[in-house]
This record gives C-alpha cells, structure tokens and sequence, in this order.
C-alpha cells in the first residue's frame, strides 16, 4: 500500500472513530483520536500485524478498540492522553505567546494604519479627519482606555497635540508611507509615556488601570494556586508508589485492588505533576519580571519627574526618550498580565483531567489501603541514597559521571525526565532518580537511578533494561510523552519480526545532530562600487562625463522645497589660458610689371603682339 493510501485509510478511519463518539455524545479533537489510534496499535495486547494490508475486519476491530477506549471516562489513561493533547495543542513559551499576541495586535491596527498612510488630504477637513484617525490609532495601540469614552479621547488629543500638533499634518503626507508608519509608532510611544506621566502627577490617567498593583496581587495568588495542585500530586504519587510497592511484595493484601489501574493513576499524577512544574516555572519567571520592570518603572518615572520640574520649555531630546522608555515598560506590563492570563487558564483547564484520581481512589479510601504502609516521598527516598554511589572499578566499559568530575553536571538532559531507568520496566515505577548516585552514559544517552543496586542491574545490560521500558511505554502509552520517548516511537517496524525477534514494535533511528558553516567571504570585502564589466555602460558613462563638460548647472527653489533641503552645485569654473609661438617674420619680392602691346590690333590683317617685360631683377630690391 502507497503512503497515499495508507494516509487516506488512516484519515478514513479517524473520521470513522469521530463520528461513532461523536453519536455517543462525546465530541473528540482529530488529533486526540489519531493519538489513541496509535496506542492501540503500538498495544502489544491488540495483535494488530501492521506488515500487511488491513482488511475490513481489522479495520473494524481498530476503530471498535478506540471508540471503546475513548468512551471509558473511568480510564486515567485516557485522561492522560487527553490532558496530554490539550497542553500540546494549547500550551506555548513566552516568547511563542508573545509574538503571537503582537501579530494579533499589528493586524487589528493594520487597517487603520492603511487608512491614514494612503489618505491624501487636500482641504482643511480632510486633514483634521486624519488627525482624527492618527488619534484613534495612538489610543488602540496603547491600549489605554476606550476609543468610546470622550474623556479618555479628549486626554488623547490633548497629549498628541503637545508633540504633534495639526499644523504637522502637512510635513505628514508628504512624507512615505514607511517613514509615516515608524512616525505613528513613535507619537503612540510618546502620548502613552505622557499620559502615564500625567497620570502620576494626579492631572489625568482615570482610565488607566494600576498593572503594576494588579500584578503584584495576582502573581502570589496564581503560584500559590500551582503549588498547591503540586502538592496534591505529591502527596497522591507518594501514595500510590508506596501502595504499589506494598502490593508487589505482598500480592495476596490487595486482593480486589487493580495494579495496571493504579499504575494509569500513578501515570496521571505525575503527568500532571510535570505540566503544573512548567507553569510554576513560568510564573516564578513572570515575577522576577515584573520585579525589574517595577525598579526600572519607578526610576524612569523619577528621572522624568526630575527633568520636568514645572519647567516652561524643556528640550525635546531630553523628555521624549524617557516618555518612550515609560510606555515601552507599561507594554511589559501589558505583556506579564497577558502571560498570567494565560497562565491561570492552563492552570485550571489542565485541573479537569486529574478530576478522576477523586473518582477511583477517594481519600477515605486510599487512608484504609495505606494502614500499615510506610509512604516516603521523594525527597526522602534521594535522602536515603545520598550516601551511596557506584563504583567505577567495577565497571569497565561503562562511563559514570559524578558532580566533582563533570562540568555542567546540573545541566545535563536525562532520560526519562528524571525517573530511575532500572524501575520504569521492571516494576513499572516512576521512582526519583538520585544523580549523586552516579550518572550512566550510554550511547550518548544519561541516566539515573534510584538506588545503587538498580544502577548496578541496569549497567550490566543497558539495552535489554532500555527495550523493557520501550515495552512499557506501548502498554501505557501515556509514557511515550511523560519519559519523553519519541524519538524511539518514530517508525512502524512489522510486528510479526517483532515478536519473533523480541524486539519493539517500533524501530528506533539512530540519528545524529551536525551542522557546517562555510564562510561567504573569509577575506574583509573590498567592493569597488564604481567598478563596471559592460564596456557598453563605460562607454556611455564617458559620453555622459564629454558631454557634462558642456553643460551649465542651474538651481532653482519653489516655495514647497525652500525650506526642506540644502542644493549644492559644482561646475567647473573658467580659466585664462595662454600659447606662445615662435617669432614674427617677413621678406620682400620682386613685383612683376609684364606689359603686352598690340593686342587691340591695327590697319593690317594680322595682328602683331609685343610683350614688355619690366619686373626688376631680385637683387635690385
């Protein structure tokens, strides 16, 4: 079957899988139901042979397997899946979320600016309804108030009329629709910087909510709201991990009492667990922020206050820097309440999908089943391998790494988000790995561990531990995000060679990261600008130059440009030029006097000539 095919089939079959819960009453995301068609396949329990076409019936049987899962509400596996989708699908950094808000913002205001950037005004009240616009783009970029309430438009107008007043609107137009954009831009900066100033100095600002107040009340409440959702998930993985151990050291106590449901519990929790770290860790972020921008707030606003002073007049290049360096720092503010919203949005959306550990264990419930049971949290369990580490001599081919003999030692990217290795297969654990332990690194891969006997155990045969949790993760397949094992869940091997090589139903890729440069020019540049390959162009360029010679320069001024630029000619300027040549001379000839006589003729028929000559010889002059 062509990849065409197999994506059709698959698209099919989704769609299939949608409809069927959707008339359940239950209406489930494409990408949720994709997922769980994964999982089902990747189940070593479904027997599903991917190295053949699917026939009908085993098409069948695929979507009766998910719709099933996907309508099991008392499944914590199916709640993992779900919440782990929805962080994906939802979740995004600072940086992401920022950046999408500000192109949200550009595209609102987008129109606007088209509008005032194109118009051409030519009488007076074209103008002034541009100025209007200009006005309503400075209060909707700001974000300062209503465009509706006159009051916060009057304290606008006011504050935009005292760096740009009306009578700039000329300069405005002519001026390219780049440079009026970066204009917009710098008047919004500066009547937001001067409308908080106003602000403090009680004369305006009403519509102006206090950020900083507001932030510094809602952050606290936010981390407190994340701490204790992780102190619930402590206290319920505690719990269930000792209730596990408990169980596999005495399996007749629990007798009515499901191990895999506990385990799929014990999965959620910590899923859960992982998420609320993240945003805890982008909350604590979001006040170390608002903790600086407070400072730097506070003693702009103070050096504004200094400078100013109930001065008359006070130089532009003094104020208007600061006015920007306020309003840039309320857009920070602006952004943190923004990043909190968000924050406590994902905070209370992601409580829903951990609703169920409430619904299968009740707290009365898990107290009965942990009488007699000692519950040891995880920093009690690294407390109690602090002491121990490997040995190395024991170990010959195998590279242990230790805090006093690794830099960075902090900083390096465990396997299995941290859990012991040796656990997650063998008991289907997450136990807190101890690094002081000692660190394996195996095919450039690290891992930790929870005691020195698991590390001992894991280190005779790295890849036959590293498979069995690579088996886990199908039966679970929740784990394939939480031990963060994607990059082994890449590729379908045939499933028939896999059980009869004992090997995973998906193949990993050994993949190596590597990049190269090469430098575009390894010596500095030296462009001659001047330099032409045409001889065509140099010839024209030599006609032009000829010809420039001679030619006049003429300057004029008109009143629209007399005031905008200074003109500079250059001509070449006139010289007297003087040639000496050799010496005047002249000589003196002999003037020829021929006289001829008889030509008139006579009497006679014939006619008789005399010629006279009289020129006197040369040396006779």
């Amino acid at each position: 079957m062509s990849c065409d095919q197999t994506e059709s089939l698959l698209k099919k079959i989704i769609r299939k899988i949608g409809q069927e819960c959707a008339a359940q009453g239950q209406t489930l995301s494409e990408t949720l139901v994709a997922f769980m068609v994964k999982a089902v396949v990747l189940d070593p329990r479904s027997y599903f042979n991917v190295d053949r076409i699917l026939t009908k019936k085993d098409v069948q049987n695929l979507i009766q397997l998910c719709v099933t899962r996907l309508l099991d509400t008392t499944n914590p596996s199916l709640s993992t899946i779900k919440m782990q989708v929805y962080f994906d699908m939802n979740y995004a950094n600072r940086a992401e979320l920022l950046s999408e808000q500000h192109r949200v913002l550009e595209g609102k205001l987008a129109p606007v600016v088209r509008d005032i950037t194109d118009s051409r005004p030519r009488v007076q009240a074209e103008m002034e309804s541009v100025y209007q616009k200009i006005v309503s783009y400075v209060l909707l970029s700001s974000g300062l108030g209503s465009p509706t309430d006159i009051e916060v438009v009057r304290e606008v107008t006011a504050a935009l009329q005292s760096v740009f007043p009306q009578t700039e609107m000329i300069t405005f137009i002519l001026l390219s629709k780049k440079d009026k954009e970066q204009q917009l831009k710098n008047l919004a900066m500066l009547v937001t910087g001067i409308r908080l100033y106003n602000k403090e100095c009680g004369k305006g600002g009403s519509s102006i909510d206090d950020l900083p107040s507001i932030l510094n009340e809602a952050i606290p409440s936010a981390t407190q709201t994340v701490d204790e959702g992780l102190n619930t998930c402590h206290r319920l993985a505690h719990q269930y991990t000792a209730l596990l151990e408990s169980m596999q050291e005495d399996q007749h106590r629990y007798t009515q009492l499901s191990s895999f449901k506990l385990k799929e519990a014990l999965f959620n929790v910590r899923q859960y667990e992982a998420f609320l770290c993240i945003l805890l860790s982008d909350a604590i972020t979001s006040a170390q922020e608002v903790e600086k921008m407070n400072v730097e707030f506070a003693a702009t606003m103070e050096q504004l206050k200094n400078t100013v002073q109930n001065k008359v007049s006070i130089d532009t290049k003094e104020v208007f820097p600061l006015f920007v360096a306020l309003s840039n720092l309320w857009s920070s503010f602006q952004d943190e309440i923004l990043l909190l919203s968000f924050l406590t949005n994902m905070t209370n959306n992601l409580q829903q999908f951990s609703e169920i550990q409430s619904q299968l264990f009740p707290e009365e419930v898990l107290t009965s089943l942990l009488e007699g049971v000692t519950v040891k949290s995880d920093e009690e369990r690294i407390r109690e391998t602090m002491g121990t580490r490997v040995n190395v001599s024991d170990f010959k081919n195998q590279e242990w790494l230790f805090p006093e003999t690794t830099d960075d030692f902090d900083q390096l990217l465990i396997q299995y988000h941290g859990f012991c290795a040796h656990a997650i297969g063998v008991k289907g654990l997450t136990l807190p790995g101890n690094p002081a332990i000692g660190i394996l690194k195996h095919k450039e891969r690290y891992y930790v561990f929870s005691s020195k006997e698991a590390a001992y155990s894991f280190a005779q045969d790295p890849d036959k531990f590293i498979q069995l949790n690579a088996e886990k993760a199908k039966e679970h397949a929740e784990l394939i995000q939480l031990l963060e094992l994607c990059h082994q869940f890449e590729y379908l091997a045939p499933y028939a060679q896999a059980r009869n090589a004992d090997k995973c139903l998906m193949k990993p890729t050994t993949k190596c990261d590597s990049s190269t440069q090469t430098d575009t020019h390894i010596l500095p540049p030296t462009i001659v600008t001047s330099y032409e390959w045409n001889e065509w162009e140099l010839r024209r360029k030599a006609i032009k130059l000829a010809n420039l010679r001679r030619k006049l320069t003429h300057a004029m001024q008109t009143d629209l440009s007399h005031m905008r630029r200074e003109n500079s000619t250059q001509v070449y300027l006139p010289k007297d030029v003087s040639t000496q040549t050799k010496r005047d001379n002249s000589s003196n000839v002999p003037r020829p006097q021929v006289f001829l006589e008889g030509l008139r003729g006579g009497s006679s028929p014939t006619t008789h000539m005399v010629k006279v000559d009289l020129t006197r010889a040369v040396d006779e002059t």
